[in-house]
C-alpha cells in the first residue's frame, strides 16, 4: 500500500491544528477585564468659580463736583492713611472760606463790643443776644465752608494699596463719583457663587482647594470664611467667602476655580468611574457574571467610592460590555487597577 505523500500530512496536521483553535474559541467564554476594589482618599467637593478681591476694598469718591487739578497717587502705589491722592479744583471754595472767615471776624468783634456795652447797661439784651447769635451763624458757616474746601482733597482712609484709578487731571468729576480704588493691609479673599443646591453642604471652616488659570499645575490652600445670607434669585446662587491659608501669588480680578471640601474619607474603598453602571457593579464568581448593586459615595471622572456593595477580594468588571447577562460564563483577566486623581 503507498502511503500519501508527507506534504499531505503537514496539510491534514495544520487543518487539524487550526479546526481544534477555532473549536476552542468558539466554546471558550469570553474574556472580561476585571480589577480588586483599592483602599484610598476619597473627597467630595462642591465646585465653584470666584474672583480674587481684597478683603476691604475701599472706594474714594468725589464729595463734591469739579475738576481734577492734581493726582499725587497711582494704580500699584503704597499709600498711608491721610496722605493726599488727588485734588479737585478748589479756587471758590478758597475764596468763599475767606469771606466767611471775614464775616465770623467782624460778627465776634461786633458780639464783643455790645457785650461790654451789656455789662456797663448802655444796650438792651436782645441786642447783644442777636449779635452773640449773628457770630454763631458766621462761624458755622466758617466751618461748613472749611469742610468743603476739605472735600476738594481725595484723601487715603487707612493704609494700603491702590488697585485702580479711574480718572485724569482735567477731567470733571461728578459727586459721588469713585477715583481711586484701596485695598487696605489684608490678606486677600475670594467671592465665589455657589449654586443653591449645593450651599447646604457648604459651612464656615471647611478646607478649601484653589486653582487659578494664571497658575496651572498648582493647587491653593484655603477655608470657607462666611456665606451670605441673602442669595442671587436670578442667578440662583449665594455668595461665599474663602480665606488662603497660605501667601498666594493671585492678583486681585484673577478668576479662580474652588472646590469646596464637603467630606474626607482617607481610607475609602474605590472603584473605577468605569465599573458602576446604573447603580450596580458586574462581579466574576466561579467563573460567572452577577449583577451587584452598590451604594456610592464620593465620585470623580476616573474613580468612585463605594460605601457599600462590594468589598476588596471581589473581582469587578472593570468595563461591564454591552451583552453582560447574569450568569453568563466568563474568563477573568485581572489588570492593574486604574491611577488617576481621587474622587
Amino acid at each position: 500500500m503507498r502511503l500519501p505523500p508527507r506534504s499531505v500530512w503537514i496539510t491534514l496536521a495544520i487543518a487539524v491544528m487550526v479546526a481544534a483553535a477555532v473549536g476552542a474559541w468558539l466554546w471558550l467564554p469570553p474574556a472580561v477585564e476585571v480589577v480588586h476594589p483599592v483602599r484610598g482618599p476619597a473627597v467630595e467637593a462642591v465646585y465653584a468659580t470666584g474672583t480674587v478681591e481684597p478683603s476691604v476694598m475701599l472706594p474714594i469718591a468725589a464729595r463734591l463736583p469739579g475738576r481734577l487739578v492734581e493726582l499725587d497717587a497711582d494704580e500699584g502705589q503704597r499709600v498711608h492713611k491721610g496722605q493726599q491722592l488727588g485734588r479737585l479744583e478748589d479756587t471758590d471754595l478758597v475764596n468763599a472760606l475767606a469771606q466767611l472767615r471775614s464775616q465770623e471776624a467782624f460778627a465776634k468783634s461786633d458780639y464783643e463790643r455790645d457785650a461790654a456795652l451789656l455789662k456797663r447797661g448802655l444796650i438792651a439784651r436782645a441786642i447783644h443776644d442777636k449779635a452773640r447769635t449773628d457770630w454763631q451763624a458766621a462761624a458755622a458757616a466758617s466751618a461748613k465752608a472749611a469742610a468743603e474746601l476739605g472735600y476738594a482733597r481725595l484723601l487715603a482712609p487707612a493704609d494700603g494699596t491702590v488697585i485702580h484709578r479711574d480718572g485724569e487731571v482735567g477731567e470733571l468729576i461728578a459727586v459721588n463719583q469713585v477715583v481711586f480704588w484701596v485695598a487696605v493691609d489684608s490678606p486677600p479673599r475670594i467671592s465665589a457663587e455657589v449654586d443653591e443646591e449645593d450651599i447646604a453642604r457648604v459651612a464656615p471652616g471647611q478646607p478649601v482647594l484653589i486653582r487659578a488659570d494664571a497658575f496651572p499645575g498648582r493647587v491653593f490652600h484655603g477655608r470657607v470664611q462666611s456665606i451670605t445670607p441673602k442669595g442671587d434669585p436670578t442667578a440662583r446662587s449665594y455668595r461665599v467667602r474663602i480665606g488662603f491659608s497660605e501667601p498666594v501669588p493671585l492678583l486681585t480680578g484673577m478668576t479662580a476655580e474652588t472646590n469646596i471640601v464637603t467630606r474626607e474619607n482617607p481610607d475609602a474603598l474605590l472603584l473605577p468611574a468605569s465599573a458602576v453602571v446604573a447603580g450596580r457593579v458586574w462581579c466574576v464568581r466561579d467563573g460567572r457574571l452577577a449583577a451587584q448593586p452598590v451604594e456610592i459615595g464620593a465620585h470623580g471622572d476616573l474613580r468612585v467610592e463605594i460605601v457599600h456593595g462590594v468589598g476588596a477580594d471581589d473581582s469587578v468588571v472593570a468595563e461591564p460590555p454591552d451583552w453582560a447577562q447574569a450568569g453568563r460564563r466568563v474568563r477573568a483577566q485581572l489588570v492593574p487597577f486604574p491611577t488617576g486623581a481621587s474622587p
